[in-house]
């Protein structure tokens, strides 16, 4: 209720404000002179925010691929569905592998067979040579024929290990937690583990980067603007910045810059940047658009009211109320505030500098009867609006 009423009272100031900044000058006269409104501009911080066009995608993407050939049989999961790590996705159909299985099961029971009757030779042969009825010789070659048998029930159990191997690779199930992306192949589609297209891709969703990239010139002025050693080191020196979902709501959570690519790419002439922002609800999904607002915190920004500047030429001007109180005309550099009812000046205005407001048709060094403007509603107001933003 507090945060309404704060925001219904900047909104009502502003109007006033800017009511009084198209408001015709004062009829009254002090020696011929007309009266306006000045505002002594002052430094104050002030947060400005450059956009960029980001793509999303999940933290973690990961290629779901067959690791045998065969035919799809069985898709159990939809387009876009959550799973849990280790739930079922695919079945591939191959008999050979089943075959497989069958014939190695087969081949232990037969090498089982073997080591059997080899033990019983071995139990046969030694109370025979005991009672020298027979030689030594005969009981070690029952044993190396025993110590055979079992090396090929050993290398059968192998065989079966490496078919049921080759049979689970039929049955994909999810590496991780995710979210099921587009499912290219259908029921009966032939897929191998070097088929073009994955089976689909899954994508961790928890948190999510938001990729954007900056042009040579912008990357440069940004690593002006930050301190620190290294690349990191300045990224790490930047605040919070905000992700513009596709339908223009701000999204709630706040997300940290890191480095995507630290080269600039010949073709476009650009290097990425990525943002990590938390979705523990999922509502960012993998492949959406949005955008990036970076802030950028300026300490000592002189403020004034865009109604107090115009353009000539591409350039911006605002009138300057000289100590003998005559105007001058003087060109500034400056940014437009977020809400654009308020330009940010970078250079031409110092501190102490008075600026006229509503009176854009006067002619350089006019003499006027300067009227102080209301600079504390002006910060006021534009501190509300910063807020909103």
């Amino acid at each position: 209720m507090k945060l309404h009423a704060t925001i219904a009272y900047a909104v009502i100031t502003l109007g006033n404000l800017l009511t009084a900044c198209h408001q015709k000058p004062d009829d009254s006269r002090k020696g011929g002179s007309k009266v306006y409104q000045v505002l002594t501009v002052q430094p104050q911080q002030a947060t400005i925010f450059s956009e960029f066009p980001a793509v999303i995608e999940g933290q973690q993407v990961i290629e779901i691929r067959p690791k045998v050939d065969g035919y799809v049989e069985a898709i159990y999961v939809n387009e876009g569905a959550t799973v849990a790590k280790g739930q079922l996705l695919f079945k591939i159909s191959n008999p050979q592998y089943d075959q497989a299985v069958i014939t190695a099961n087969a081949a232990i029971k037969s090498a089982i067979a073997d080591v059997n009757a080899a033990r019983m030779d071995v139990e046969k042969v030694r109370p025979l040579v005991e009672k020298d009825i027979v030689s030594a010789y005969e009981l070690k070659s029952a044993e190396y024929t025993l110590e055979s048998k079992e090396a090929a029930l050993a290398q059968a159990n192998a065989t079966l290990a490496n078919a049921e191997t080759n049979l689970g690779y039929t049955f994909l199930r999810a590496p991780q937690a995710g979210v099921i992306g587009s499912i290219p192949y259908k029921i009966g589609a032939l897929v191998s583990s070097t088929t073009t297209n994955p089976l689909t891709m899954l994508s961790t969703i928890s948190d999510v980067y938001a990729y954007f990239s900056l042009n040579e010139k912008q990357l440069l002025n940004l690593s002006e603007r930050l301190k620190g050693s290294s690349w990191e080191d300045k990224l790490k020196q930047l605040p919070p910045v905000t992700l513009v979902l596709a339908n223009g709501v701000e999204y709630p959570q706040k997300g940290r810059v890191e480095t995507a690519s630290g080269l600039i790419a010949t073709e476009t002439g650009t290097a990425s940047l990525k943002a990590l922002f938390p979705n523990p609800q999922g509502v960012i999904r993998s492949g959406a658009s949005a955008t990036i607002r970076l802030p950028r915190v300026i300490d000592t920004a002189l403020l004034v009211p865009q109604s107090a500047t115009y353009e000539l030429q591409n350039k911006r001007f605002v009138y300057v109320v000289l100590k003998n109180d005559i105007v001058m005309s003087t060109a500034v550099t400056a940014v437009p505030s977020n809400n654009g009812q308020f330009m940010i000046v970078q250079q031409g205005l110092k501190a102490g500098d008075r600026v006229l407001i509503g009176g854009n048709n006067l002619k350089d060094s006019t003499k006027i009867v300067p009227k102080p403007a209301n600079a504390d509603s002006l910060n006021h107001v534009f501190q509300a609006s910063q807020s909103q933003s």
